[in-house]
């Protein structure tokens, strides 16, 4: 038989009132957890990152997919051995364990970032190829 599924309350909250994080392996960029598991969201979370000018993240692979929706903004993206230019209302997948990157074009870069509540682990990776192709 099944097993009953658990009452979970509904949550409503301002983003602009949800804590932000700096990401210590990026460059002018924040996080903030919008939903997760603290908010009963058992199975995914929804994030937002903000990257300002000069801002990005270094090649890196995690260990979840990444589900990415951008708000605003221009950037460079680098998956696996692709770059793309994305900006407003372009919509990203990136696979589990796939190297990627990110290079402010139009600041502020913001997207959302939907990952599932599994355990991830950011590895940077050799960055000397991509930084130099970067126009710093």
């Amino acid at each position: 038989m099944n097993e009953p599924k658990a009452v979970v309350d509904p949550v409503v909250k301002r983003a602009g009132e949800i804590a932000r994080k700096e990401v210590r392996a990026g460059r002018a960029t924040t996080s903030q957890v919008l939903l997760g598991p603290d908010d009963g969201a058992r199975h995914f979370s929804l994030r937002r990152f903000t990257m300002g000018a000069g801002g990005g993240m270094p090649l890196h692979t995690n260990q979840v997919e990444h589900e990415q929706f951008v708000l605003r903004g221009r950037a460079r993206v680098g998956i696996g051995e692709k770059v793309y230019e994305v900006g407003q209302n372009d919509v990203l997948f990136i696979p589990a364990g796939t190297p990627h990157f990110y290079e402010v074009l139009e600041a502020p870069f913001e997207f959302l970032c939907i990952v599932p509540n599994q355990e991830d682990r950011i590895q940077i990776l050799d960055d000397a190829q991509h930084q130099s192709d970067r126009s710093d």
